[in-house]
């Protein structure tokens, strides 16, 4: 459960990206430190930030400026990779069609699924069957995207080992039939800046997205440098801001961690509010459990909380289902 903190921890993860196949990881200091900071971050805000990930720089900022510059063409060119069912919920949806518990999100987006050929998971697949649909123009963001995505895939799962060992289990615990063939999300999200028309065409809320969880076990997000928008819930209900800080991402846990952990750690509300005049992009990437997964609480966690199952079992391609189902207007 969250407390009340007041800022999101920056862990250096670096000892972990090193030595996270390493055999003898739990002997090593420097990783067992990350390890307890892991754990007392996941326990205490459900946030941080990492560092030391291992990622090129220069990669993290060439997928925002793509980012941007599709953002900026005509509303009639980014209509052309429309999301629809028909396209497998993978697209550009425009401003306001993403909704948050019925209202509006002022936001625009494309939405990439790791790719599910028809009947590869039989019904439970078929609503998000299909492939990404990528612009044109640049003609090489699709090739960048599937770049990013695959270090983003390495680090998230890295991290998902230390998470596994903080929670007093074997680095392996979500590999094979958990997560070792982890499905995966990116949002590709824009934010409109705060209207200068004195009320003229302003938006009908300020709003960029409405307090939610993840669904699946961490985000990775990777925000524009120098515009504060992004907000966390703690306990008491206040909404504390994680700025952008250079070299890092902001690591979340979603909804089918905090079962897998039978509630040891939570998934806290978060929302987004861009209130500054500039245009800001957010490129979010959601590591998931195996699209057919059945996540119901460890063993070695309901060990530690009294040998009671807090939650039922959840097919986490029949959650994904039922969210994307209802998403949109």
């Amino acid at each position: 459960m969250a407390t009340d903190f007041k800022s999101i921890p920056i862990i250096d993860i670096s000892p972990l990206v090193a030595k996270c196949d390493d055999p003898k990881r739990v002997q090593d200091p420097d990783v067992l430190e990350v390890v307890g900071q892991l754990d007392q971050a996941c326990r205490e805000a459900g946030f941080f930030y990492v560092k030391g990930h291992g990622i090129p720089d220069s990669l993290i900022k060439d997928v925002k400026n793509v980012s941007h510059n599709f953002f900026d063409l005509p509303y009639q060119e980014k209509m052309k990779i429309k999301l629809s069912p028909a396209a497998g919920y993978r697209g550009y949806q425009r401003i306001g069609e993403n909704i948050t518990k019925g209202i509006p999100d002022m936001h625009e987006a494309i939405d990439c699924y790791r790719e599910i050929t028809p009947g590869m998971y039989g019904a439970l697949g078929r609503v998000i069957e299909g492939v990404n649909q990528w612009p044109h123009d640049p003609p090489y963001i699709k090739a960048l995207m599937e770049e990013y995505i695959s270090f983003c895939t390495d680090l998230s799962r890295k991290i998902v080992r230390g998470i596994a060992l903080a929670l007093g289990g074997s680095a392996d615990e979500f590999e094979g039939e958990r997560a070792g063939d982890a499905f995966w999300v990116l949002r590709v999200i824009g934010y409109p800046g705060v209207s200068n028309t004195n009320g003229q065409n302003a938006p009908e809320n300020d709003i960029g997205c409405g307090a939610h969880t993840d669904y699946g076990l961490v985000t990775l997000v990777n925000q524009d440098d120098g515009i504060t928008a992004l907000q966390v819930r703690n306990q008491s209900g206040e909404w504390i801001s994680a700025p952008p800080i250079p070299g890092t991402f902001v690591c979340n846990i979603g909804d089918m961690l905090k079962i897998w952990s039978n509630g040891i750690y939570d998934s806290t509300l978060h929302r987004v509010i861009n209130s500054s005049p500039k245009y800001r992009v957010c490129v979010a990437y959601f590591y998931e459990p195996n699209f057919d997964a059945a996540v119901e609480p460890l063993d070695v966690c309901k060990e530690k909380t009294g040998g009671i199952k807090k939650f039922g079992k959840a097919v986490y391609g029949e959650h994904l289902a039922s969210k994307l189902e209802t998403n949109f207007v």
